[in-house]
């Protein structure tokens, strides 16, 4: 998704307009925001159980918009595939403002759409002041991470 910025091309409408100002301002963490703004909890539904699941994630913003991504080294993980059983589950905000959203996740298969992707989540987690816990980092790295495109309702 492209913000036009030039004069005379209209931008695409702002994804989080209907959350609360606060809460939009926790999701778009930017370069600079810390670990602890990047950890959130999630609630999937077991896709053998049926069962809510919560679990401690880091989220990523990429364009303006919101990712899960299982991280360097691509390994299966319990929360990616319930959410292609069950793409509705709970985003919950934890650090600075507490809030339960209810999300949408997609599965990104584009893989222009992933490039781009994981090449921000890459030189968001190579900056100076190591937001994440693995750095450095490369796309490479990253190439089998299952990522998954958030929206919120």
């Amino acid at each position: 998704m492209n913000h036009a910025g030039g004069h005379g091309e209209h931008s695409a409408p702002d994804p989080l307009a209907h959350l609360p100002h606060k809460i939009r301002r926790a999701i778009r963490i930017t370069p600079a925001a810390g670990t602890r703004e990047r950890i959130v909890d999630i609630t999937t539904t077991g896709r053998r159980t049926g069962r809510p699941r919560r679990i401690e994630i880091f989220f990523y913003r990429a364009n303006d918009v919101t990712y899960l991504c299982s991280g360097a080294g691509g390994g299966a993980t319990g929360w990616y595939a319930n959410l292609r059983a069950n793409p509705a589950f709970t985003f919950h905000l934890k650090n600075g403002i507490r809030a339960d959203l209810p999300a949408y996740a997609t599965t990104v298969t584009d893989s222009a759409e992933r490039a781009a992707v994981i090449a921000a989540i890459v030189d968001d987690l190579n900056q100076p002041h190591d937001p994440g816990t693995v750095r450095p980092t490369r796309p490479e790295d990253w190439a089998a991470s299952r990522l998954m495109r958030i929206d919120f309702h």
